[in-house]
């Protein structure tokens, strides 16, 4: 991701209504106001271990037992403005560290947004892919109790934004407000990899998300449905390639097929329910990952409970991730009789590699932290993570070998908004 600064982002937009009021303009000449808002993290990261790295979703490198800031810091500024009564526009910029190991700025919303009439709405451009319960603010820690959304949830879905258009229905039954949200579009997204950094791009994708709030309770349920395809990436295209050469004798084309990227059906089911009475702070979200490639399927989810003292709100979660279907290695064991003698040394290459392309990311964590609202815009998180891993290194990653876990990560961060 190619570093630049944030206000370049934002040019497109605020240009939009100079152009537009000059279109229009007759006798009385103004320009619509853009307000600027803007949200961060500062933070600092360890863990209690070198023999593997804790990294937030689709990042390249993560804290050891180093401190490292770049794990949980990050800087957004949003731009909105009123172009008419019925005609808006937003932009918002974002810098932290993703796919590639430094900080970078990327746009991660830019669209206009028309207000049909008191219930309807439509977006058009770049907005935030509603997969999860905290999607829009998931990186406004501010906004968050805890200091990072768990990762057995939150790394299921690598696509944080849809370039389309969505629709959104507001509705009061009652004492209840609904919305439902339709968004059609595709996304070409920098994805981290072991070795290096690979594309994925998500299209046709389809997202449903449906909101009731009641009182303190609010409950989601959010679909979303597509076809992916991994681009660039030399450790899946090196083991494709291998199976295919292998020869009519060994029928691994098809399984070469079934592990390939290309195109290939995915979805992405979840609900969350989230509870804000009083003190009483609970959060909980369940999920889903089904795709037709190597990317193991998964249920996931997490429940966090907290209580508010004051100005200090303390909080415990857990949270599991469990693959529950992989692509079957049919690589066989033995080679064909009269095979080369370097048959044997192949077959064990390829077959590590199905094995390692496509292994399970089971891991649990249990959290515990307190958040201190220091200030009206601004508070201290202090966070504990105590992380196992099973059948591997779970979403950890570069993990030595031999490396079971499990490992403690500690973590504080100043959030503020402006």
């Amino acid at each position: 991701m190619t570093k630049r600064f944030i206000a370049p982002l934002l040019v497109p937009l605020l240009a939009l209504p100079l152009a537009l009021s000059s279109a229009h303009a007759q006798d009385n000449f103004s320009l619509p106001a853009v307000k600027i808002s803007g949200f961060g993290t500062l933070a600092a990261t360890q863990t209690s271990s070198d023999a593997a790295q804790f990294v937030r979703p689709n990042q390249s490198s993560g804290a050891t037992h180093t401190a490292r800031t770049g794990v949980d810091s990050n800087f957004g500024v949003q731009a909105n403005t009123e172009l008419n009564s019925w005609l808006s526009a937003t932009a918002q910029g974002l810098v932290r560290k993703d796919a590639e190991d430094d900080f970078g700025a990327e746009l991660a919303w830019a669209f206009l947004k028309a207000k049909v009439n008191d219930k309807l709405s439509l977006r058009v451009g770049r907005m935030g892919m509603p997969v999860f319960l905290i999607s829009d603010y998931r990186n406004v820690g501010y906004a968050n109790t805890m200091l990072r959304p768990p990762a057995e949830v939150y790394t299921q879905v690598l696509l944080g934004n849809i370039d389309g258009i969505d629709a959104t229905w507001q509705q009061s039954l009652g004492d209840t407000n609904v919305s439902a949200l339709l968004a059609f579009g595709r996304i070409h997204k920098p994805i981290a990899a072991s070795n290096a950094t690979v594309h994925l791009d998500g299209t046709s994708l389809v997202a449903l998300n449906l909101v009731a709030e009641h009182g303190p309770f609010t409950l989601r349920f959010g679909r979303v449905d597509g076809k992916l395809t991994l681009n660039d990436s030399p450790t899946l295209n090196a083991l494709l390639a291998g199976l295919r050469a292998s020869g009519a004798g060994y029928q691994l084309a098809p399984l070469a097929d079934a592990l390939a990227v290309n195109k290939k059906k995915a979805s992405f089911t979840s609900v969350g329910l989230a509870l804000d009475w009083n003190n009483i702070v609970l959060q909980s979200e369940y999920a889903r990952r089904k795709t037709d490639s190597y990317i193991n399927n998964t249920n996931s989810w997490y429940t966090m409970a907290g209580y508010r003292i004051g100005k200090f709100l303390p909080y415990y979660n857990h949270a599991e991730t469990k693959s529950t279907g992989h692509v079957a290695n049919t690589v066989p064991s033995v080679c064909p009789a009269g095979s080369p003698l370097a048959c044997a040394a192949t077959v064990r290459v390829l077959s590590a590699g199905v094995d390692t392309l496509s292994a399970a990311q089971n891991q649990s964590t249990d959290t515990i932290g307190v958040r201190w609202d220091l200030y009206r815009s601004m508070a201290l998180k202090v966070q504990i993570d105590r992380v196992r891993p099973k059948d591997g290194a779970g979403l950890l990653i570069k993990a030595q070998p031999g490396f079971e876990g499990p490992i403690t990560v500690g973590a504080v961060a100043l959030d503020f908004v402006f």
